[in-house]
């Protein structure tokens, strides 16, 4: 590297106040934006660009499209109607005029004045005899830039900071920086046409066209994801280094009786997640697998074959689940496969009585259990299992961190860890979050579920949600209703409401508004409506988070028995709840809850023979609320409807700063970017397996890009 290079390069991580032009005030300014160094201010991407090679006349200009326009002040006015200030332009071109009305921006009426020319760029209205723009983006267009038809970036500015000053200060730092160190080898550039990183910099800020933008951002997406795939394989590959591998048995006789013993046939998605479990948990080293599947899929009918492998090799398996009911189903489903293949099996939760817990941990202790299902209890210190060899969580998003790297680390850190999910992730985010797992998806039902026809009604329309259920009642079924809150918020009750209504995880975290609306329905006071008033004759019961162990497991017994006809619920029954009788649900103020959680609670219904009838009712009037609503009536497909959930948000709510470091995205959306994801995984395992601690020449400075994103912290096996 020149010392002009090393100049450049190192420029990067100097302050900002280095820049050409930036004092110490407007270094202050700065940093309200979480601008603190170059690096900082030339990764301050624009939010969009004003195309002056493509503007619009307003003739052209469509009413309902947003366009961009440039043309002459003619006249400006402050006015402030109702003591709310605005500004009024009348803009002027050769094709006509165009009333501009900038609400609380009465600065505007000094800066701006009659001749100006400028470019307006926003949604074009009609109203009162006149195409309008309301609060447009204004650009004012000086000798140099009226006419040569370039490409003006908007960057996210401050009200001490325009727009303008921020773009003079990255072309300083564009200048400063010319020449800099690119931390992608020369021969990777190549391969995928990608500009150097200075280029990628310069185009992205000052595209000379829209095609060289969409190169420039290409480029700087591939180096945002290769680090991040680096990062996780590297960090798994570290937390794996002097890990006792277990190899395991995958073709022994316990794999055979599992297999005679399931009352059906594996689907062929199934059969094909079953061989790449047995595939890495084969390998002799530590595996990391996660197995997506949508709701109803069948997942756990899979991990009955992991279990059987650790029991051919002689070893223990440990399966956590984040409900007691769900736990509980393992035994249900699980128990009588692994009887008859002379497996042994228990269950321990928070209420399994003490002896019987003393004996399950002393059978643990010595070996002579094999499979042991349960929920947080098995965190406990006093669970010690001889010989763990498989750890699976399923529902793994609801763990910690330390959740999971405390019960990982019941197998001395060599156990084999298998993360089960019933979130639909798509398979672009799976990997910029999961890198360094292996993957393997789920998306078909098996044949023999019914499936669910969606409603939404209006709540003034919440009659009709009760003739569906009553229709199903009748012919001899079961009906849940579902709510988001236990009880009428009260200061002791709220904090614990909110922690059983909100799912917080990437699919859901955001979708829910403030839980104090006096109407928000909860299910104590549902219950006692649906009991007295709506379905008289029929029997209600209330299960929630707040119950016992005891009287949540009698509850659920009642249910399936068929004892209990409606069975009024909170989010509980989201997981694991399992009766092919119960084929229709209610969900109150649907809306207060999010894509993937509504899926995941449709998944109880039309689990057996009959098709279910999923009513979801909302206040909601808001046009966007009403439409991922709607999304719930065209798809049975969780993928499908995580993509679409996904393409609903902003590019940095996506993956959140609390991921695996995902804050270095600033450009990546899991969506539009599939293709650019698949590549840099690609290429990260590529240069893993021929140079894992980049210390070959080309790597070196790859090597120091990542260290700096991502500084080295101690690491813990999390699953």
């Amino acid at each position: 590297m020149t010392a002009d290079r090393l100049k450049a390069t190192l420029f990067l991580d100097e302050r900002v106040s280095s820049v050409r032009g930036v004092s110490a005030a407007r270094a202050a300014a700065l940093q309200k934006l979480g601008i603190n160094t170059v690096r900082d201010l030339l990764t301050h991407f624009p939010r969009r660009y004003i195309d002056l090679s493509a503007v619009a006349t307003v003739a052209e200009a469509e009413i309902g499209k947003s366009f961009t326009i440039s043309g002459t002040i003619h006249a400006i006015q402050l006015k402030r109607p109702k003591r709310i200030p605005l500004v009024e332009i009348t803009l002027v071109d050769n094709t006509g005029t165009m009333m501009i009305t900038c609400f609380r921006q009465p600065w505007l009426a000094d800066q701006l004045h009659a001749g100006d020319a400028i470019a307006v760029s926003g949604k074009v209205e009609y109203n009162y005899g006149f195409k309008r723009m309301t609060n447009p983006f204004i650009e004012v267009l000086t000798d140099d830039s009226a006419g040569d038809g370039r490409i003006i970036p908007v960057h996210p500015a401050t009200e001490k900071i325009s727009t303008a000053w921020m773009r003079r200060f990255v072309a300083n730092a564009l200048e400063a920086c010319t020449g800099l160190e690119d931390p992608l080898p020369l021969e990777l550039r190549m391969r995928y046409r990608l500009y150097s990183r200075f280029c990628a910099f310069e185009a992205i800020h000052f595209p000379q066209s829209m095609d060289e933008f969409v190169q420039a951002r290409r480029r700087l997406v591939f180096e945002e994801l290769l680090l991040l795939e680096l990062h996780l394989m590297q960090q798994g590959a570290r937390a794996r280094k002097n890990a006792r591998a277990h190899a395991h048995v995958v073709d022994g006789p316990a794999q055979v009786s599992i297999r005679a013993a399931l009352p059906f046939q594996l689907t062929g998605e199934q059969e094909q997640a079953r061989a790449e479990i047995l595939k890495v948990m084969a390998a002799d080293a530590p595996a990391n697998h996660m197995l997506l599947g949508d709701v109803g899929t069948g997942k756990t009918a899979v991990a009955a074959f992991a279990l059987a492998a650790a029991a051919d090799t002689g070893t223990q398996a440990l399966m956590m689940a984040p409900t007691e009911v769900l736990a509980t189903q393992y035994g249900q489903a699980l128990g009588p496969l692994l009887d008859a293949a002379g497996v042994s099996w228990a269950l321990l939760t928070g209420s399994t009585p003490a002896e019987e817990r003393a004996n399950i941990l002393t059978r643990l202790a010595s070996g002579d259990l094999s499979v042991l299902f349960g929920t947080h209890a098995l965190l406990e210190p006093d669970v010690k299992p001889a010989r763990c060899s498989l750890v699976i969580i399923d529902e793994q998003q609801r763990f910690g961190t330390d959740q999971r790297a405390t019960l990982i680390n019941k197998g001395d850190g060599a156990a084999d860890v298998l993360s089960l999910t019933a979130t639909p992730i798509p398979r672009s985010l799976a990997l910029a979050l999961y890198g360094d797992m292996t993957l393997s998806y789920i998306r078909q039902r098996p044949r023999n579920l019914a499936g669910t026809t969606t409603h939404v009604f209006g709540f003034e329309k919440r009659g009709d949600a009760y003739d569906i259920v009553r229709a199903e009642l009748e012919a001899g079924h079961q009906a849940f209703v579902v709510c988001p809150l236990v009880g009428k918020p009260t200061p002791e009750a709220r904090e614990e409401d909110d922690q059983e209504a909100l799912t917080i995880d990437i699919e859901t975290e955001g979708d829910f508004e403030e839980q104090e609306n006096p109407d928000t329905h909860a299910a104590l006071q549902e219950a006692e409506i649906l009991r007295n008033k709506v379905f008289n004759g029929y029997t209600v019961a209330v299960l929630h988070g707040r119950m016992s162990s005891e009287d949540k497991a009698q509850t659920m017994d009642a249910f399936r028995a068929g004892d209990v006809d409606i069975l009024v619920s909170t989010t509980v029954i989201e997981v694991g709840v399992d009766v092919p009788n119960a084929t229709a649900m209610i969900i109150e103020d649907a809306d207060r809850f999010g894509l993937a959680q509504l899926h995941q609670l449709r998944g109880r219904v039309g689990r057996g023979q009959h098709p279910g009838q999923l009513c979801l009712i909302s206040r909601a009037k808001a046009q966007p609320a009403l439409d991922r609503l709607a999304a719930m009536t065209r798809t049975e497909d969780g993928f499908e409807l995580a993509e679409y959930d996904l393409s609903l948000r902003r590019e940095g709510d996506i993956l959140g700063n609390r991921q695996h470091g995902a804050s270095i995205l600033k450009l990546v959306n899991v969506i539009r970017d599939k293709a650019i994801i698949e590549e840099a995984h690609t290429q990260a395992a590529a240069i893993m397996a021929y140079d894992s601690e980049l210390a070959e020449p080309e790597h070196k400075a790859l090597a120091l890009e990542l260290a700096r994103a991502f500084p080295q912290k101690a690491v813990k096996r999390s699953g």
